[in-house]
């Protein structure tokens, strides 16, 4: 799993790519390291688990209190990236200290460092694309608009592309293991619910659309990913509490047996019995058996 030169984006992109920013952030937000996806029905569960986890992070109440508010969503993406930026820290070190007499962190240091990397480039372009929002909006100068918007637009199209990778492959934790993912889209959907829940901000609605809407993502992602995480325990034998180092891989195909070799079997038995008796031998004649003798001559000296 160590990166090497090139294998961020596996060499996929080129100039003519950056005119399309959606090519750029599927190559830039799931790097040619993250390990591919074990099982089709649990790359189905994720990305229902996507989709649950972005109405968690940015709220349906946005789209039904008063219409579509871009300074609200971006308020609001702002508001996840930061609070992505201290908790998956938080929850991977809180696996480190549960995998910690099965591995060492030293066995995971490089998967843990391309993770972060990920991690802060995405809370990086957020932190952008917010930038560029307020340059537009505060310049009164045709110019400085007409150059900084384009930036902005194509900044915006990449990070919600890359958005959307980062909320499957949850900043490539899975090449730390596979569980992650799964654990931290909990833990964060549950995160960005709980404080409207103990404050009690419903965002003008009702108590129970507000409960609804409030409890019903991350319940949602809660439920699919536990069964992601059952699947891969029930199918792939991957545990969340085990350490990636300890856990035996998944049992792949038998390799093929190479040309010319013979199956094993019955019919390929090789011949049994002595390996030099009469029908091993040149004319049927046992190799060792003693050869003839001449008959007793008198005349001969020895008298053999």
């Amino acid at each position: 799993m160590a990166r090497t030169r090139g294998s961020w984006t596996g060499g996929t992109l080129t100039a003519r790519s950056l005119l399309k920013p959606q090519d750029v952030a599927r190559a830039v937000f799931h790097p040619a390291w993250i390990p591919q996806p074990l099982d089709p029905s649990v790359e189905r569960l994720k990305r229902f688990r996507v989709i649950a986890g972005a109405v968690a992070s940015l709220g349906v109440f946005t789209f039904i209190e008063g219409g579509f508010d871009f300074t609200e969503l971006l308020e609001n993406a702002m508001t996840a990236s930061v609070v992505l930026l201290f908790l998956t820290p938080l929850t991977v070190g809180a696996m480190l200290w549960v995998w910690r007499r099965g591995g060492t962190v030293r066995q995971l240091r490089v998967p843990l460092v391309n993770s972060l990397l990920l991690l802060l480039l995405f809370v990086g372009c957020v932190a952008a694309v917010a930038a560029l929002v307020q340059t537009v909006n505060g310049s009164a100068n045709p110019v400085v608009i007409i150059g900084v918007g384009l930036t902005m637009m194509w900044m915006l199209i990449f990070t919600a592309y890359g958005a959307v990778r980062v909320s499957g492959n949850f900043f490539g934790t899975a090449a730390v293991h596979r569980c992650l993912p799964p654990l931290l889209a909990v833990v964060t959907s549950w995160l960005m619910a709980v404080p409207d829940l103990v404050t009690g901000d419903l965002h003008g609605l009702s108590l129970t659309l507000g409960i609804i809407f409030i409890l019903g993502a991350p319940v949602t992602v809660t439920a699919i990913a536990l069964l992601e995480m059952r699947r891969l325990k029930r199918r792939y034998g991957i545990r969340l509490k085990d350490h990636p180092a300890t856990r035996a891989p998944a049992p792949g195909p038998v390799p093929p047996m190479p040309a010319g070799m013979p199956p094993a079997g019955a019919p390929y038995l090789p011949p049994q019995g002595n390996p030099y008796g009469p029908s091993h031998a040149p004319g049927g004649q046992h190799p060792y058996a003693p050869h003839p003798r001449q008959p007793y001559n008198p005349q001969h000296p020895y008298g053999g």
